[in-house]
């Protein structure tokens, strides 16, 4: 489904609707950048007169070879790394590192960093371009920032003005309208072995349901279900998610149905540093997609922007013919099958208000300027000490315009574990677009259905 804009513009979540500070709209002068100087999602269009090249429209034809069948073909697989960072060179380049992918290559001696040609693939459909553009001048944060006004879809803030613009544009980036995804998720213990959990996901944002109404749900940006598959043990259990605009009016709405008890019960756990799923204490709640949900818990700074080696295009880590045994090995995935490339990236600083809690004190973000992706976060605890380290690697879906990711890791530096959620390469139809869904299967009743043993 396609976003039908009249249909949307009689659903604009209104400022009026919340009390509080209004802000984040720029002038028409301003906005004219957009498609002009900056791409029209808020990136500087131009390079950098070396390793990053000029933005000309991104990836959107597939490579020869793609059958159109969501097993995505590697179209630079003929490239070779142009260097490595590792722990001989690691101080020559820490200027375009974050301190935790330091850190990673400090701890691990086979931790290294295959550095490739930049490719600005990220591309999107013309219709959230076009949104992206109108909503640089009326979108607007309210709520002391924790909700969005005037919004309707696509990217809210293209050209930010401060940390939490930052922040929403990643939250609600463009993931399409709406997608089916199996995926396995591991944490291997210290020595490597691990056991797969398997996930059946849905994500549909409200305006692509088949039978939206602008006035229903108005709040809601996006609904969410995740059905465990595998093990046996886990499989049948389902968590359901409405995910809201403005969480701190309205806190997102998530339910959980446990197949062995059959009983469908909220779940408000579901957010901020709440357990993730299935993941053996790995990860909070609001590490899913490397950040999620409410942000009224930390102050959020706009360091600036930086050029940074990051994952990108990471098709490797999706190839069929690889098993997990080969991706999946002590201390962090084998890095052999990463990619990282030279590009901006927006670095925000997350720091815990006082009287909040949280079991990260300090977040430090860097995202893609191209897809509003987080790319990496650094995670500090409470003593002020680097504890955990996120990566994104990010991977355009060209035959949908949607950049997403191949798989997001989240590192722990003191336990020496980690965990890697989205691993595609023994799944059968991983990713499936444009899946038609009903308001009525995003109700706590569909979770029985959705339940199965």
């Amino acid at each position: 489904m396609k976003l039908n804009k009249k249909l949307l513009a009689t659903g604009v979540l209104a400022a009026s609707m919340f009390a509080g500070q209004a802000w984040g709209a720029v002038s028409a002068e301003e906005a004219a950048k957009l498609g002009d100087s900056l791409t029209p999602m808020g990136a500087e269009k131009g390079g950098n007169g070396g390793a990053i090249p000029a933005w000309t429209g991104g990836l959107t034809t597939p490579p020869a070879g793609y059958k159109g069948d969501g097993i995505y073909v590697n179209p630079f697989a003929d490239e070779q790394p142009k260097f490595t960072i590792d722990q001989s060179n690691v101080e020559q380049y820490k200027d375009n590192l974050s301190p935790g992918q330091v850190a990673m290559i400090e701890r691990y001696d086979d931790y290294f960093m295959p550095v490739y040609e930049t490719h600005r693939t990220a591309a999107y459909p013309q219709e959230v371009m076009d949104e992206t553009v109108e909503n640089a001048t009326t979108v607007e944060l309210i709520k002391d920032g924790n909700g969005l006004g005037n919004y309707q879809s696509a990217t809210p803030f293209p050209i930010p003005q401060n940390g939490l613009e930052v922040i929403w544009n990643h939250i609600t980036r463009y993931r399409g309208g709406s997608v089916q995804r199996t995926v396995g998720q591991v944490t291997p213990t210290e020595g490597g072995d691990f056991s797969v959990v398997k996930f059946q996901d849905e994500l549909t944002w409200r305006a692509y349901l088949s039978d939206y109404d602008p006035n229903e749900d108005a709040n809601v940006l996006f609904y969410f279900k995740q059905a465990i598959t595998a093990p046996a043990r886990l499989a049948g259990n389902v968590l359901l998610v409405h995910e809201t605009i403005d969480q701190v009016a309205e806190p997102r709405r998530a339910w959980v149905y446990n197949a062995g008890q059959r009983r469908v019960r909220r779940a408000p756990q579901v957010a901020y540093d709440g357990p993730g799923t299935a993941s053996d204490g790995m990860r909070t709640s609001d590490n899913f997609d490397m950040f999620n949900g409410a942000p009224d818990r930390y102050n959020w700074e706009l360091v600036g922007k930086k050029e940074m080696y990051i994952p990108y295009n990471s098709y490797k880590l999706t190839d069929r013919s690889l098993s997990y045994d080969q991706i999946i090995q002590a201390g962090h995935i084998n890095q052999e099958y990463t990619r990282y490339e030279l590009h901006r990236v927006w670095h925000v600083r997350a720091t815990l208000k006082e009287g909040s809690r949280h079991i990260y004190a300090q977040r430090d973000f860097y995202i893609d300027e191209d897809s509003w992706q987080a790319s990496v976060i650094d995670h500090y605890d409470g003593r002020g000490e680097l504890w955990r380290v996120a990566e994104a690697h990010n991977m355009q879906f060209y035959d949908q315009n949607v950049p997403w990711y191949a798989i997001e890791t989240l590192y722990d530096l003191l336990s020496g574990r980690y965990l890697a959620l989205g691993l595609t390469n023994e799944e059968e139809n991983p990713y499936e677009f444009g899946v038609e869904r009903r308001s009525r299967d995003y109700t706590p009743a569909a979770l029985r259905r959705a339940g199965t043993r």
